[in-house]
């Protein structure tokens, strides 16, 4: 466990997974159908993560493949304004194209449409792992849709060979995404595979549920890596909160209600604010309780990457809020 919170500690993360470009329509509320107006952000599983980070004070390179174009160059410029190291992204030509998203700022029959087909990012090689110099960052991080397919796959698992080679701890978001998987039995199968060498794993009940063979299942799936190879294994229930497992303790924290405009960006969000906090040396407990603060801030407003909190917007909010819901052990 030592090891595993002093590599945070160090406040210097890789990040691997993809930069993608979002739309969403204005104003907020607004069906996509109905849109004549989109405003465009940074998004992307790890692309927000390693902007969340940054935003609360850490320092992130991201390793991906974009698309030697227009839309490529737009996501590469966005993560440089961010402050995210884009040493490691590199641009690929020919016909992949980088990810994009429309989602609208809006709950009830929220409308999300992803296009990843020839994704750019999935063309992150072992190669491109092995020229990054992981002795020099504090800690891995990345999201399940880099495992989708390959090369990505192949290389993922390379540089998570090679960071623990140098010593670095291993998280691990689950974040399934089954469009971007050829079948759920692969899925399974890989994200198992990944978690299995994780030292901080981070999903949700179905996520969880997802990985075990049923949803039943995901609580003593998450329960049993915390046993085995994971130090800290962190268990999301939505409006129930979340199950913390760290050295045979179960630590039961809430959320913070609020009025959501989407859903979109929370489980990012959550990612960086326990990371930043877990970095600045506070109880895992507390640094969840944060992370599910930028959460909440995240999903009341437009965007993921743009809605992402700033440490003033963070302590402002936990200031004015009445606090976490009460949960039940």
């Amino acid at each position: 466990m030592q090891r595993v919170l002093a590599g945070i500690a160090q406040n210097n993360f890789v990040v691997l997974g993809r930069a993608g470009m979002d739309f969403f329509p204005d104003p907020p509320g607004t069906k996509t159908e109905e849109a004549d107006t989109f405003k465009a952000g940074l998004g992307g599983s790890s692309a927000n993560i390693a902007a969340g980070l940054v935003k609360l004070g850490g320092q992130v390179a991201l390793v991906t493949s974009v698309s030697d174009d227009s839309v490529g160059r737009y996501c590469l410029r966005q993560l440089q304004n961010y402050g995210v190291d884009c040493a490691h992204v590199k641009s690929v030509g020919g016909e992949f194209r980088n990810s994009l998203a429309v989602y609208e700022t809006r709950v009830e029959e929220h409308q999300s449409v992803i296009y990843r087909n020839g994704a750019a990012d999935f063309q992150f090689t072992a190669q491109d792992a092995a020229e990054v110099d992981y002795s020099q960052y504090g800690a891995l991080v990345t999201a399940g849709t880099v495992f989708a397919a390959e090369p990505s796959r192949s290389a993922a698992f390379h540089a998570f060979y090679l960071a623990q080679a140098a010593g670095l701890p291993i998280i691990f978001d689950v974040d399934y995404r089954p469009y971007s998987w050829p079948s759920p039995q692969v899925a399974e199968e890989v994200l198992s595979r990944a978690g299995a060498l994780s030292d901080i794993i981070v999903g949700n009940d179905e996520e969880f549920g997802f990985m075990a063979g049923g949803i039943d299942k995901g609580l003593a799936k998450a329960r049993s890596l915390s046993k085995s190879t994971a130090k800290i294994v962190i268990y999301k229930m939505g409006e129930k909160g979340a199950i913390t497992f760290a050295d045979d303790q179960e630590l039961h924290t809430g959320i913070y209600p609020v009025t959501a405009l989407k859903p979109t960006g929370a489980g990012d969000s959550f990612m960086a604010g326990f990371l930043a906090s877990v970095s600045q040396g506070m109880l895992l407990q507390e640094a969840v309780l944060r992370g599910s603060a930028c959460a909440a801030i995240v999903v009341g407003k437009p965007g993921c990457a743009p809605a992402m909190p700033y440490p003033d917007d963070l302590e402002t909010f936990l200031a004015q809020h009445p606090g976490p819901s009460e949960v039940k052990e």
